[in-house]
């Protein structure tokens, strides 16, 4: 089962909210290896007109299914047995992972401001375009989106074990065209989190290994669900602006409003 089943017999054993003394059952001091960050920052902008040439493209499967029809939103892609054929109609886009490639980076700390440093960088944001041809056949092309940063950040000190700089990414398009010669014009709303960050021993508080529970098989037992509610209903706690919203909603003739009168 999950650590937050409502089958699981010891929750105190597992991940989540403190009742009580964060100090109630520490045992230990362990240390741990982790990437410690140092710094980071939040960048998310438009982008307008932003031009992408796609490097490769892969046909759409005819009976691929996406999440309307069972559950998952991946896409079945085949090789493609013939050229997109004109006109093309631009559909969507969106980033294809998390981690942005960085390149192109200088980091030059500034003497009237100690401890911090002007980081330039270009951070590639890889993505997949979904386009059709007059055949009606969708296709998924290869992408990069490349954003220029130039942004404040503050650097710890010179160490054995160097600081290293990491972006996490993610994009989707507001809308595209095609141009032509395997290039789209896009709008795209990126955000980019710049970090610097370094991997460390850290001594840190521990309360024992995480005991895992078993793992519960999946089934259509729709009476769990029905024995996981309360006994008996609970009372509805509802302040003023509440009650005068939600009767207000009644007079109207709104149904199911759940007022409290």
């Amino acid at each position: 089962m999950s650590f937050y089943s409502y089958k699981n017999g010891n929750p105190c054993a597992c991940p989540g909210a403190i009742s009580g003394s964060a100090l109630d059952g520490l045992q230990e001091k362990v240390c741990v290896q982790v990437k410690r960050v140092y710094d980071s920052c939040l960048q998310q902008e438009q982008l307008d007109d932003k031009e992408v040439v796609i490097t490769s493209y892969a046909m759409v499967a005819a009976n691929s299914c996406n999440c309307g029809c069972g559950g998952t939103d991946a896409t079945e892609t085949v090789a493609p047995t013939s050229a997109p054929v004109p006109p093309i109609t631009f559909e969507s886009c969106r980033s294809t992972t998390t981690e942005g490639t960085i390149r192109n980076l200088t980091v030059e700390r500034l003497c009237d401001r100690p401890c911090f440093a002007r980081v330039r960088c270009k951070i590639d944001v890889p993505i997949d375009i979904l386009f059709v041809d007059s055949r009606c056949q969708e296709y998924i092309g290869k992408g990069v989106i490349t954003v220029d940063k130039d942004v404040l950040l503050s650097i710890p000190d010179e160490s054995i074990v160097p600081y290293a700089m990491e972006s996490m990414v993610s994009a989707i398009c507001v809308a595209g065209r095609y141009l032509g010669n395997n290039r789209f014009s896009l709008t795209v709303c990126v955000t980019v989190v710049l970090k610097v960050l370094a991997n460390v021993e850290i001594l840190i508080p521990s309360y024992g290994f995480c005991p895992i529970p078993p793992c519960e098989e999946f089934a259509d037992n729709v009476c769990d669900e029905f024995f996981s509610l309360p006994l008996f209903p609970p009372a509805s706690l509802c302040n003023n602006d509440e009650v005068a919203i939600r009767n207000a909603a009644c007079n109207t003739g709104s149904r199911g409003c759940g007022c409290c009168r």
